[in-house]
C-alpha cells in the first residue's frame, strides 16, 4: 500500500485514528514529514485521560475510513509505544526505537526525519520567510492558525480533573460451621423409697391378722426416675446478603501547570536610554 500524500494527510489533523477493528486509538494532533523525501511519515495521536499524552504512529499503511483514519496497529501497541517528545524533530535514535516497536525496517537513510508538516527541506528565517524572501504559509509554523500572522498567541496549561472507575477490591459472603458448648439446666424427678409405719387399729386389724401369725415375707416396690434427653434440630435464624453504597470523599490533587508570558522588548527605546 503506497504511503498517503501530504495533500491527503493535511486533512487528517483533528480526525480520529482507529485500529484494524475500528476501535478508537486517539485524535490526530500533528503530521510529521521525512526531512529528506518530504513525505508524511508519522502522526502524533493524543491518548490517555483528557488526551494528555501524544504518541507517534507510522503513516506508512494509514488510510482514510470515512471520517476516521485506520492504521494496522492495535490499542496495546500504540499505547505502549516509546514516549517521544513531539517538539519538532525526531532524532535518529528515537526514530529507530519507534520503528523497532512497530516492527518496521529502519535504515539510516531515514535519519533525523519527522519534522512537522510544512517544514521539511525548507530554510526558514525567524520572520516566517524562506531565504528567497517568500512568506511561509505552511501548516504548523505557528500555533495561532494554519498560517503565520502578525500576532502572537499566549497559551497556558490548565488542569482538567476527572475521575475514572477502577476495581478496588472484592467482598464475598462465606458460611462456615463452628461448634460451641451449651449448658442447659433441666429439672428431673426420681422416686425414692420411704418407710411408713401405722399402728394397729380397728380399721386395719383384719388386714393385719389375715396371714400367718409368724412368717417371713418380702415386699418389692419399683422406683422410677427421669433422665435428660437431648435432641437437636436446625432452626433458620436470619438472612444475610451483600449490598453496596457509594461514599463520597474529598481528595486534593496537585499538578504543575505552565503559563506563557509575553513581554515587549523595545530595542529602540533601550537605545535611547543608553544615549542618555
Amino acid at each position: 500500500m503506497p504511503a498517503p500524500s501530504i495533500d491527503t494527510v493535511r486533512s487528517w489533523q483533528g480526525r480520529t485514528m482507529v485500529d484494524p477493528a475500528g476501535d478508537k486509538l486517539g485524535t490526530i494532533a500533528g503530521i510529521y514529514l521525512d526531512d529528506e523525501t518530504g513525505q508524511p511519515e508519522w502522526a502524533t495521536v493524543t491518548t490517555g485521560l483528557f488526551g494528555s499524552k501524544q504518541t507517534f504512529v507510522p503513516l506508512t499503511e494509514a488510510q482514510a475510513m470515512g471520517d476516521s483514519v485506520q492504521v494496522p496497529y492495535d490499542q496495546d501497541q500504540v499505547k505502549n509505544a516509546p514516549g517521544m517528545q513531539a517538539d519538532g524533530q525526531l532524532s535518529q535514535d528515537d526514530e529507530a526505537e519507534l520503528y523497532r516497536h512497530y516492527g518496521l525496517d529502519y535504515t539510516e537513510s531515514r535519519s533525523d526525519s519527522g519534522l512537522p508538516a510544512g517544514t521539511a527541506g525548507q530554510d526558514v528565517d525567524p520572520r516566517g520567510r524562506d531565504r528567497d524572501g517568500v512568506q511561509d504559509t505552511a501548516v504548523g509554523r505557528d500555533i495561532s492558525g494554519p498560517t503565520t500572522d502578525d500576532a502572537m498567541t499566549r497559551s497556558e496549561e490548565e488542569l482538567r480533573v476527572g475521575t475514572e472507575t477502577r476495581e478496588r477490591g472484592r467482598a464475598r459472603l462465606r458460611k462456615f460451621v463452628v461448634t460451641e458448648q451449651q449448658q442447659v439446666t433441666v429439672p428431673v424427678q426420681r422416686e425414692e423409697v420411704r418407710v411408713e409405719r401405722e399402728p394397729i387399729t380397728d380399721a386395719n386389724f383384719d388386714a393385719a391378722t389375715s396371714g400367718p401369725a409368724i412368717s417371713e415375707e418380702e415386699h418389692e416396690v419399683t422406683l422410677h426416675e427421669e433422665t435428660p434427653v437431648v435432641e437437636k434440630r436446625v432452626v433458620p435464624r436470619e438472612r444475610v446478603r451483600l449490598d453496596k453504597e457509594t461514599v463520597t470523599d474529598q481528595r486534593q490533587i496537585g499538578e504543575e501547570v505552565r503559563k506563557e508570558r509575553i513581554e515587549v522588548d523595545d530595542q529602540d527605546q533601550l537605545g535611547r536610554q543608553d544615549q542618555r
